[in-house]
């Protein structure tokens, strides 16, 4: 299982673990950690559709990184903790393509180009699917970027800082664009990028 993990070097943060460790004490479910980070998508996504204000963008990427702790949480607690669960596997991933739809959507709308929020869910969706194909045909699921997901909430999280200050100084959201096509150009060659890999190890299996 570790091998379909995603590699953070978080995890080996001392807080991680002190996090991680009150949680496992606790009652809460990694499963219901999992869906914590839809709620922070949510509040994420509505602040930028609802209250498109330098204040709601930082929020917003306060919501982004609540999102991926959330997301390094749920593994820690169910692996390390011994928390895990029969539906484990299934709430790792629904989750996930759900909290990154409602982001990008959003990110897109508040850029000003709904059209390329779309776009984006629409490739990270496909991102996921690529690696979840190859675990199914029996190899390592491979996370690589240039735009896996904490890749692709990083240049996020940036976007809507920068778009905070361009925002409360020019009346503005040009960042919101550049960010938001850097996502999805980089998700694009993120799909190139691990089909390619796969294909690789497929034909180095073939007798």
């Amino acid at each position: 299982m570790k091998a379909d993990r995603r590699p953070l070097t978080t995890r080996n943060a001392s807080w991680a673990k002190a996090l991680a460790a009150a949680l496992v004490r606790s009652a809460i479910t990694p499963n219901q950690i999992s869906v914590i980070s839809i709620v922070f998508a949510l509040i994420g996504a509505g602040l930028l559709l609802y209250w498109p204000t330098p204040l709601g963008f930082v929020l917003g990427a306060v919501c982004v990184q609540l999102r991926l702790l959330c997301n390094m949480l749920d593994g820690m607690v169910a692996v390390e903790g011994g928390k895990q669960s029969p539906l484990g596997a299934l709430y790792n991933e629904l989750p996930d393509r759900i909290a990154d739809s409602l982001f990008l959507v959003a990110l897109g709308i508040a850029a000003g180009y709904p059209w390329l929020g779309w776009l984006m869910a629409l490739l990270a969706a496909l991102t996921a699917y690529i690696r979840v194909t190859g675990g199914s045909l029996g190899l390592a699921q491979d996370f690589r970027g240039p735009q896996a997901k904490p890749h692709r909430m990083a240049v996020m999280t940036v976007a809507l800082l920068l778009g905070a200050a361009e925002l409360h100084w020019r009346a503005s959201v040009q960042v919101l664009l550049l960010g938001s096509i850097v996502i999805a150009v980089g998700t694009a060659l993120t799909c190139i990028t691990r089909t390619r890999a796969i294909a690789r190890q497929l034909s180095r299996a073939t007798p």
